[in-house]
């Protein structure tokens, strides 16, 4: 059974209440919803939490009923002990945690956009519970498993935390320990290519969770798993593509528009992709949400 108890309203996202939703598996996620209409679900990704979005959600929660999860492992939701193959942070499992989600909210479809591993675990959604996904958003990713394929020294460069994170308990954990605000600090600055897209009072929120050791080690048990179960579930699911209409914005100044044709490397993927450039880096909402926001309500009207 779900519980769902209120946490009072946001402090940085007008018109939004936060919820504590226990699911049936146990796990509770942070959520904050706000407006009505037709349910649009919104996962963000690393480093950050549902902030993520503050940007964009009070003008599309005119429209919608906008639904910001933190994911199992970020923000202020769980941080379920892992297990040697890191099953607790597959993308399936956290999914699963959204599919269970979509039935605690009464809702049995909704409209999904999800940025970084938001995204991945959309793609583990559209493909395990395709029923409650009437469309589809993807921010600044190519699929996991192409980008570990077509690992070169510039990808690897770029994006090192993808070969840092995966390393073995404690390393990665007990470096990042020892200064979290120093490495958070880095990351957001090398990912972002929009200065102050992100402020002061909203990056001290993404390191209030950021520097709980649950979280470090959540985020690498995340990693560990796209580097390994994740990989497994994708390849036995290689014949599966994703059936409801899917979008792909991407950063033009960001390492994935820069280093893959994103668009292309979907299109095995899933049966009905479009795509396009935004002028920005890794986070499009947060660096030119007028922009990101008007080709989502565009997508959205066009499709739903």
């Amino acid at each position: 059974m779900s519980d769902i108890k209120d946490c009072g309203a946001s402090p940085f996202i007008d018109g939004f209440a936060l919820k504590a939703v226990t699911l049936s598996n146990g796990i509770t996620l942070r959520v904050a919803i706000g407006g009505e209409g037709p349910p649009l679900l919104m996962l963000h990704g690393h480093p950050q939490n549902h902030l993520a979005w503050r940007k964009i959600a009070p003008q599309l929660a005119q429209k919608y009923q906008v639904i910001l999860p933190d994911l199992r492992g970020y923000g202020d939701s769980d941080k379920p002990a892992s297990d040697e193959r890191h099953l607790a942070y597959s993308k399936r499992a956290m999914a699963e945690d959204i599919s269970q989600l979509i039935d605690a909210l009464g809702l049995s479809r909704v409209a999904f956009v999800g940025h970084d591993r938001g995204a991945r675990v959309g793609h583990r959604l559209a493909l395990d519970h395709p029923e409650k996904v009437a469309c589809g958003t993807f921010v600044d990713i190519a699929p996991t498993a192409t980008m570990y394929a077509q690992t070169d020294k510039a990808f690897a460069t770029r994006y090192f935390w993808w070969f840092f994170l995966i390393q073995p308990y404690p390393l990665p954990e007990t470096m990042i320990g020892h200064d979290p605000a120093f490495f958070l600090r880095k990351h957001i600055d090398g990912q972002l290519k929009t200065a102050g897209a992100t402020s002061e009072a909203v990056f001290n929120d993404y390191l209030r969770c950021y520097q709980q050791p649950e979280m470090i080690h959540a985020v690498c048990e995340d990693y560990r798993a796209a580097a390994t179960v994740d990989l497994e579930h994708d390849a036995e699911d290689s014949d599966k593509r994703i059936v409801c209409p899917l979008q792909l914005l991407w950063g033009e100044k960001g390492t994935v528009g820069q280093l893959y044709d994103v668009v292309e490397t979907w299109q095995e993927k899933a049966i009905n992709v479009q795509g396009k450039a935004l002028p920005c880096g890794h986070s499009p909402q947060e660096e030119v949400p007028a922009v990101f926001l008007a080709q989502l309500q565009g997508f959205l009207d066009s499709v739903l």
